[in-house]
């Protein structure tokens, strides 16, 4: 808390920089989904569940982009009501998310670039890492210079699809895509920490924290993906679907 309290006085509210980082972050996604869509790789086919999926978490970059609008807008008794909804969101997230996963694994649609138990592990992972993130930016809500750096943080965390549908072909069949995906999340906080720097001569120990966390939310995917008890666990959720005629451990068929 003393942390807290020394840096409340030493970092202005920099709403620009984070809106436009919002928007970046919101044009990325974007961008992403649609691409997919136009390689008619997404379709409106696709389960119900998916589509709810997908109106949820872009709901959260809704909610998001507008709470960085109203507050470099001064609109700070709107974002504050928002933002109660906001954190409310990110439990639906987590809900939709690790329910999509599970689902998803049962049916035996795993992406070929992740194993099952991976992809299994991973999703709800970082889910629980994006809402731990946000809830702590909402417990430190009145000193925003915490506040905003670890919700934008939590935001980094869940840009994995959309950087994943971006990458070319070769780069996911080679298997190095998700070294490439954790470099470009840990780069947006590098990106303020930086920013940080130049600007006010230090760097504001929320970076260092946001870092930290999703280095850890990576190093537990990892031990988790390929241990015995991430095959158990999936073996338990894929019981009597037709995703337990997946291998656990190992990657689909690169398609085409």
């Amino acid at each position: 808390m003393a942390t807290i309290a020394e840096t409340r006085s030493k970092f202005s509210p920099d709403t620009g920089f984070f809106l436009i980082m919002a928007i970046v972050m919101a044009t990325i996604n974007v961008i992403a989904f649609s691409f997919f869509a136009l390689m008619g790789i997404s379709s409106f086919g696709a389960p119900l569940y998916v589509h709810v999926h997908a109106v949820v978490f872009f709901g959260w970059v809704a909610i998001y982009t507008t709470q960085n609008v109203l507050a470099a807008t001064g609109a700070t008794a709107l974002h504050r009501r928002l933002g109660w909804l906001a954190a409310a969101w990110t439990l639906l997230m987590l809900v939709v998310g690790t329910l999509t996963t599970v689902w998803t694994t049962q049916r035996g649609l795993v992406p070929f670039f992740f194993t099952p138990t991976y992809f299994l592990m991973m999703n709800p992972i970082t889910a629980f890492t994006f809402v731990g993130l946000v809830m702590a930016g909402v417990a430190v809500r009145t000193n925003t210079g915490w506040h905003r750096r670890l919700i934008y943080c939590g935001m980094a965390t869940i840009m994995g699809p959309a950087f994943g549908r971006l990458l070319p072909p070769p780069l996911l069949e080679s298997g190095a895509a998700m070294l490439v995906i954790i470099a470009l999340l840990v780069m947006f906080p590098v990106i303020g920490a930086v920013r940080d720097r130049i600007k006010y001569r230090r760097v504001h120990p929320a970076w260092l924290v946001g870092v930290a966390v999703q280095l850890a939310m990576f190093a537990t995917i990892e031990l988790l993906a390929d241990s015995a008890i991430g095959v158990a666990i999936h073996d338990a959720v894929v019981e009597g679907t037709p995703g337990a005629t997946k291998p656990a451990l190992e990657k689909g068929v690169f398609p085409g």
